[in-house]
């Protein structure tokens, strides 16, 4: 253990609270043997992603949890549409991927291709756009949430006649989203799929049976990331029988919104600062 993390572990109380529960996580996890603030050797990766976490403002909150609503309702339309498949996760895509290739069934082993092409562009443009995991104020997020209803909007007219790059692009939509997120939290919050929350939440239920001390927020945080999830699900469920794919005109006016709101917020912002922000 570096110097550096000796005279924090001094300072302890000086801290947030949930910071004793990093510590603990950390005297698991000293196989990273990364560069920190905490001196040379010491693990920085479960400490970054937990203090994260913990850190995150509550605008992030907010926004994670609308865009896990959303999610749920775009892809509760994707398992509804004309192809019965979802298109905010891979997970169950790449294993179809694995059955149409067994079963010799090209056309679905390529349109799954294309679900999951398009979803790592969308990602890889996340990446690109967003560029690090520094959370502040810029335009980046306002591009990023205009690329997606972009996308989303471009994607209604062509599942309404069942094309299939309608799919795609709602895929690359989702993969977008779900960059942009994870690269400005630093991989704490997911909101274009339940797996990894779900999980996280049964390891709480576990060390909470252990009588472990468990951090209430991030408790909280993958909570409300599934139930917006699921709440969108049952709210797209509801509403395709109505709308069909002009349902996917909310999720999609709703990103473009928000973006040029926030697009204009942040240059305000920056001009009265006088300065990049």
């Amino acid at each position: 253990m570096g110097i550096g993390a000796m005279n924090y572990l001094k300072e302890l109380p000086k801290h947030h609270k949930s910071d004793l529960l990093i510590f603990q996580v950390l005297m698991y996890h000293c196989s990273f043997q990364a560069q920190s603030p905490f001196g040379q050797g010491w693990s920085s990766g479960p400490l970054l992603f937990l203090h994260m976490i913990s850190k995150l403002p509550r605008w992030v909150w907010l926004g994670g949890s609308s865009l896990a609503f959303l999610a749920g309702m775009i892809n509760a339309v994707g398992f509804m549409s004309f192809q019965h498949q979802g298109v905010t996760h891979l997970t169950g895509s790449t294993t179809l991927v694995g059955i149409a290739a067994a079963r010799g069934d090209r056309e679905m082993l390529f349109y799954l291709a294309g679900i999951i092409a398009f979803f790592v562009i969308g990602a890889a443009l996340g990446g690109f756009v967003i560029q690090d995991g520094a959370l502040r104020l810029g335009r980046r997020y306002a591009v990023a949430l205009l690329l997606e209803s972009g996308l989303l909007f471009l994607s209604i007219p062509l599942l309404t006649q069942q094309i299939e790059l309608g799919a795609y692009l709602a895929s690359c939509a989702c993969g977008l989203q779900n960059g942009m997120t994870t690269t400005f939290t630093g991989a704490s919050v997911r909101t274009t799929h339940v797996t990894g929350v779900i999980t996280d939440l049964s390891i709480f239920l576990g060390q909470w049976l252990r009588g472990i001390p468990l951090d209430r927020r991030r408790i909280l945080l993958n909570t409300l990331l599934l139930l917006a999830f699921v709440t969108g699900a049952v709210t797209g469920s509801l509403g395709f029988g109505t709308f069909r794919y002009h349902l996917l005109y909310f999720p999609a006016g709703v990103t473009g919104s928000v973006g040029l709101a926030y697009g204009l917020y942040a240059t305000l912002t920056r001009k009265n600062r006088g300065g990049a922000a």
